[in-house]
């Protein structure tokens, strides 16, 4: 049997997460999942907070969604629960459609997660798991930065007291300002406390879990001094046992409008997940399948719809916090399931006394670590262009809301990418000071040596930056200090050539070639020079000036020995 059950999951590439499993190592998992749910069931309430939903909900999301990645996902280390980015992203839409913590919300929320889910397996199916490679961590920084900022202003109310709330931050902001005079000092004193005693604690002792213990001592507090007569704000009643299981009934226009949403937790669930378990499997020294991660977070997420939770995404900082308590499979996220379920039988009806503003405060901390401010310093030290980029994300998330920003950060990402392609570094090899050919800058009026250019053209040619290789070409031929006569075209960084680009380069070389110039092409690699044959411009340039080092282009250009004028280039 034990065999049968093997095979099983060897063919179907089931709890590849968890096994193989020793004693040891399921002892010391259990342990870690022990640790990872007292520090993480308070986060998953203050996630179900910043979702709009009722707290419980929260819970919900740590239990089926847990057992099911667990079963289906590859990653040993990647935690798939409640997250504060995709949380933000659904709330800022259906805050709009219907009252937060509402049914209706609740089933709209549900439906959120079964959209992302069907995307989350259509993109396993179709082995689209290089979409992660589409955002850059540059603005993955930013739009985390500005999700931190985001969520930090919308606690701002509850931290203080206060009764307004607006969707938008800029508006969230002006309330608290306006209506200042109105805050409750003793909410105040307590936000503060919970704040500091989190940031100082996890500064100097990361493995208390202070946010349990803030938690704990509030509903013991509010209990005892009955903080609610007090104007203390409270959750309130909370269903406790095992969550309803259903599918989640929404019209079929509402089912339209939260297809954009469910687009965009979709792209922040594979970009933030396959960085969570890259960076851990790396870590470990195993193997990374981020397409049967899809299927586990695919998994994940229909289970939260059917489980009256919403959209769950594999998280960085819970991973991260999962990996501190000792965590080496995903034995450790079973173990944390089941302590939550222990929670949701036997002693969620103490929630009702836990205060809001406790709540709100360790939803602000968490939003807080979202803005990482040593890697946006790095980032501007080492690539100004970038971190300007990051700040556009950031500031797109604060003042258009999350959603669009999400597909801002994806824009930027392949905007930079094209950018660099469409205007890419160009070389020319020109004499140093010992007289050795060494690359410089292609700026007109330098040459390699009288009658040589050796041009490097440092991208791909295609219909948008084929003009500019052109343009580049005459510049460098028509300013030259001496009459070329061998023009030399480094095409080791040029792999494609499309139809438009092709037309371009034969053009040119026909033009050079009636002016009495030899064009030449050094270090074409197969598939470059498959696209030259297609295009026809092999028989332009002729065979006998297409080689596939930069030497034998040279002596084609008359240099006797180039492996002395340029040495360590091929």
């Amino acid at each position: 049997m034990q065999d049968f059950l093997a095979n099983i999951t060897a063919r179907f590439n089931l709890l590849t997460g968890i096994l193989p499993l020793g004693r040891a190592a399921a002892t010391r998992d259990a342990i870690a999942g022990v640790q990872l749910a007292s520090m993480d069931i308070p986060q998953v309430l203050g996630y179900a907070r910043i979702a709009g939903m009722p707290a419980v909900t929260g819970l919900y999301t740590a239990f089926l969604p847990l057992l099911a990645f667990a079963f289906f996902g590859a990653s040993r280390h990647l935690v798939v629960a409640a997250d504060s980015a995709t949380a933000t992203i659904f709330a800022s839409r259906l805050s709009t459609m219907a009252p937060a913590s509402s049914a209706e919300y609740a089933a709209l929320a549900g439906m959120v997660a079964l959209l992302t889910a069907g995307l989350l397996f259509i993109a396993r199916i179709f082995k689209l798991g290089f979409l992660a490679d589409f955002l850059s961590r540059t603005v993955l920084v930013g739009f985390l930065a500005g999700v931190g900022v985001q969520v930090g202003i919308a606690m701002l109310g509850d931290m203080v007291g206060l009764t307004g709330h607006s969707s938008r931050s800029i508006d969230q902001l002006l309330v608290v300002v306006r209506e200042a005079a109105h805050v409750n000092l003793p909410t105040l004193a307590i936000s503060a406390l919970v704040v500091v005693a989190i940031l100082v604690c996890k500064r100097f002792f990361p493995r208390l879990p202070v946010p349990l213990i803030a938690v704990v001592a509030g509903i013991a507090a509010s209990d005892i001094y009955g903080f609610a007569a007090r104007g203390i704000s409270v959750l309130g009643p909370v269903a406790g046992g095992l969550p309803p299981f259903g599918m989640p009934s929404v019209t079929w226009q509402q089912l339209l409008d939260l297809l954009p949403v469910a687009a965009s937790c979709f792209v922040m669930i594979v970009a933030q997940s396959a960085a969570a378990s890259r960076v851990f499997a790396e870590r470990y020294h195993e193997p990374v399948d981020t397409n049967a991660d899809l299927l586990g977070i695919a998994a994940a997420n229909a289970a939260a719809a059917l489980s009256g939770a919403f959209v769950v995404n594999g998280s960085p900082t819970q991973t991260a916090m999962a990996d501190r308590a000792g965590s080496r499979s995903q034995f450790a996220q079973v173990v944390f399931a089941l302590v939550v379920v222990v929670v949701l039988l036997f002693f969620s009806r103490y929630l009702q006394y836990l205060p809001h503003c406790i709540l709100a405060s360790i939803v602000f901390t968490i939003a807080v670590g979202l803005i990482d401010v040593k890697t946006l310093f790095a980032i501007r030290r080492e690539s100004p262009g970038e971190f300007t980029l990051a700040l556009v994300t950031a500031a797109a998330v604060v003042l258009v809301g999350v959603e669009h920003g999400i597909l801002m950060a994806v824009a930027l990402s392949l905007l930079r990418h094209v950018r660099h392609s469409y205007r890419p570094h160009t070389m020319i090899l020109a004499p140093g000071d010992d007289g050795v050919w060494v690359p410089v800058p292609a700026v007109p009026g330098i040459q390699t040596a009288p009658g040589l250019i050796v041009y490097r053209f440092g991208a791909d040619l295609f219909y948008a930056n084929d003009h500019f290789f052109v343009d580049d070409t005459r510049r460098l031929i028509d300013q030259a200090p001496s009459a070329v006569r061998w023009f030399v075209i480094d095409a080791s960084a040029i792999t494609d050539l499309d139809y438009s680009a092709a037309r371009s380069v034969g053009e040119l070389c026909e033009t050079l070639k009636r002016g009495g110039i030899e064009v030449i092409f050094a270090r074409v690699n197969r598939y470059l020079r498959s696209d030259m044959d297609r295009h026809g411009i092999t028989p332009i340039v002729e065979e006998r000036c297409i080689f596939s080092t930069l030497h034998e282009a040279l002596k084609m250009a008359g240099v006797e020995k180039p492996e002395a004028q340029i040495k360590g280039v091929s």
